[in-house]
């Protein structure tokens, strides 16, 4: 039998269906913190990088200009003022960002894993001799003179406790064996050796 008050309480079923297509407080929230934290990690990557991220000019500079300042509550506004120019990004451009960001950390742990086993082939070639014909027999071009001067001057270093100018060098030789098919990075060569340089001063 059907209810004589249906329908009768004073509400229309469309205003229940705008009412639950609106996202909830948390939900909005949630995404606001991620925002946030998005503009956090971009505040925190070097300039030339955040240069080269596709977002509009505004917030861009918000970015930009928090990395500068120094004084810490200074910064803390700038980076509320950073989470409000990133709540006006669209999701498409929401998106982007976040995919050049996961680019970079993909690129960072290939970067960091190669560096750790070049580290581990350097320490290697100090403690075998073995580990010196073994990258003689794949890279025959080489420098066996240099390269047994080089060992012998690090393995000295290190026992004499000297500032490790022969370990650094086997690293960069290995290094520039690494990039050698990548083609043109001699000049990102010279530039890790001298950063290499300036971080053991």
């Amino acid at each position: 039998m059907p209810n004589p008050n249906r329908g009768s309480c004073g509400y229309q079923s469309s205003e229940f269906e705008e009412e639950y297509e609106r996202p909830s407080k948390s939900q909005l929230k949630r995404e606001m913190t991620a925002l946030q934290k998005l503009g956090q990690e971009l505040v925190e990557q070097a300039r030339d990088r955040v240069k080269r991220v596709p977002m509009p000019e505004d917030v861009r500079d918000a970015i930009l200009a928090c990395q500068q300042i120094t004084n810490h509550e200074g910064r803390r506004r700038q980076m509320q003022f950073v989470g409000k120019k990133m709540r006006t990004l669209d999701e498409a451009e929401v998106a982007l960002i976040q995919k050049t960001i996961d680019s970079w950390k993909g690129a960072s742990k290939a970067e960091t894993a190669a560096m750790h086993a070049m580290e581990r082939r350097r320490d290697k070639l100090l403690t075998d001799d073995n580990a010196l014909t073994e990258l003689l027999s794949e890279h025959p071009h080489l420098d066996v003179q240099q390269l047994r001067t080089l060992i012998r001057n690090a393995r000295k270093e290190q026992a004499e406790n000297k500032p490790p100018k022969a370990y650094r060098e086997i690293f960069q030789i290995l290094k520039q064996l690494q990039k050698a098919p990548a083609g043109d990075d001699a000049l990102d060569d010279e530039d890790a050796e001298d950063q290499e340089d300036e971080d053991n001063e």
